[in-house]
């Protein structure tokens, strides 16, 4: 059960959301919005949201565009996590990792095992780290985004979440680059 000392003040992180496909267009893209509405309603901000085809330039395109941005902290990815011909998004954004967070893809897949038994093996979600940026690539069903918001992401982006989160070492993640 998570931990949230009440004690220290709430402090918001501005995200961006980019979902993946070919077939839908932003106003029936259930899963971004989703995330949207959980993201604000946890007392976050939505910082852009946007829609790119499952296409290895576009995404990598997107993201870069956004961790360049100083008003991102995070960036949220929806749909092209799974292992069919079209599924780019990991290929897409992978390189652009300066560290991997490992633990993420773990604990989504435990938290997902409990959903969908078994087929979570079918999600290829992953997280990472670049220019001081969050990124997390998440499957695009719905039910998997409110699985990683409500079991992972909801705590980590909540600074007051114990004994440790993403918030307090967001500003730790570009010591590398200081003299």
């Amino acid at each position: 059960m998570p931990k949230i000392d009440e004690s220290r003040p709430f402090i918001p992180v501005r995200i961006a959301i980019l979902t993946m496909s070919d077939t839908r267009s932003l106003a029936e893209d259930k899963s971004g919005t989703a995330l949207a509405e959980m993201i604000a309603e946890a007392g976050h901000q939505v910082a852009d949201r946007a829609m790119v085809r499952d296409d290895v330039a576009q995404i990598r395109a997107k993201v870069q565009g956004w961790i360049a941005e100083p008003g991102i902290d995070v960036v949220i990815t929806t749909g092209g996590t799974g292992f069919t011909g079209r599924d780019v998004t990991p290929e897409a954004v992978k390189p652009l990792f300066e560290k991997e967070i490992d633990g993420f893809s773990i604990v989504f897949h435990m938290l997902s095992f409990k959903n969908i038994e078994t087929s979570t093996i079918q999600s290829r979600a992953c997280g990472g780290v670049a220019n001081g940026t969050y990124i997390f690539c998440l499957p695009g069903s719905t039910g998997a985004c409110r699985d990683a918001w409500n079991g992972i992401l909801k705590w980590q982006f909540d600074n007051r979440h114990r004994p440790c989160n993403f918030v307090e070492i967001l500003p730790r993640l570009e010591e590398h680059r200081k003299g």
